[in-house]
């Protein structure tokens, strides 16, 4: 069995076309599970459970996302596991492309690649751009192929059914789970062609909000995993390997001023972390913020 688990919070709005994108991949033997904490959510997923016996509702705690993952993880009966949200959704036959990669025993993850719908003709829309696709996906394509660690994206992966509990003040929750899966023995993959389609914020206050979040993530790995752990995102990795590749995607004048701008937004970024992380030492509730501008 496959079980498709999708969390959500206040998503009512977007929760219907995920669960329906799932819906058409007409996976055999498989099960949707949708954790959400607000009615509203969990009464448009109700309605999809009403009319398709494989999708299930189950509300969760409130207490973020780790949380919400935890309860699906404790229902799953699925062997293999996809993961993602309730603000994205996936192209035609993505999972089946996730899947095949199973066949290979070595393989325990699998990570999908985001594409944004975020419209490239302002600053904040083409660094979501630049970001995912000279940043992330090439990242992800070099290192899977020389068979070094990735980390999976959140936004849709699927993974061995081998992860029983999540760090619930984890920020960065698909960091930790891949690199728990990784811990196990296990490889990580990654495959272009298994699209997630999100928009990303659309305004600054948002997009340090979004970006604190995950990038701080990887500030609490060393807690987890202690200091021989295997590092994809870091600021120096940025300083020293994604300068090129970000001017080398600007296009136009305009585009090499946003990709400047952008240089000096995360510097921005990353002191903000280690202010709030490292020296204040904020909490996960305290960190983790909803990002209007997404959804």
């Amino acid at each position: 069995m496959i079980s498709i688990l999708i969390t959500a919070y206040k998503e009512p709005d977007t929760i219907g076309k995920a669960i329906e994108a799932f819906l058409n991949e007409k996976i055999k033997d498989s099960e949707i599970l949708v954790a959400a904490p607000d009615d509203e959510t969990l009464a448009v997923v109700n309605k999809y459970a009403k009319r398709y016996h494989q999708v299930k509702s189950f509300k969760d705690s409130g207490n973020g996302k780790p949380a919400a993952l935890n309860l699906l993880l404790s229902n799953a009966k699925g062997e293999i596991l996809v993961l993602s949200d309730g603000d994205v959704y996936i192209n035609q036959d993505s999972v089946q492309k996730l899947l095949k990669h199973f066949d290979d025993a070595k393989i325990g993850a699998v990570s999908a690649r985001p594409l944004s719908i975020n419209p490239k003709d302002n600053m904040l829309g083409y660094w979501s751009h630049l970001l995912t696709d000279a940043g992330a996906h090439n990242a992800r394509l070099a290192r899977a192929s020389s068979g070094k660690f990735i980390v999976c994206t959140g936004y849709l992966y699927a993974i061995r059914n081998i992860i029983e509990k999540v760090p619930e003040d984890a920020l960065a929750d698909d960091a930790v789970i891949s690199y728990m899966i990784w811990n196990k023995g296990y490889k990580i993959g990654y495959e272009p062609e298994a699209i997630v389609y999100v928009k990303y914020p659309a305004n600054f206050n948002d997009w340090m909000l979004q970006k604190t979040r995950s990038a701080g993530g990887y500030t609490q790995l060393k807690k987890y995993f202690g200091s021989n752990f295997p590092r994809m995102r870091s600021f120096g990795r940025e300083v020293f390997f994604g300068w090129y590749r970000a001017l080398s995607y600007a296009k136009t004048p305009k585009e090499f001023y946003w990709t400047i701008m952008l240089f000096f937004a995360r510097l921005y970024l990353w002191l903000n972390i280690f202010i709030k992380l490292k020296i204040m030492g904020k909490s996960f509730a305290e960190t983790w913020k909803r990002v209007e501008s997404t959804k």
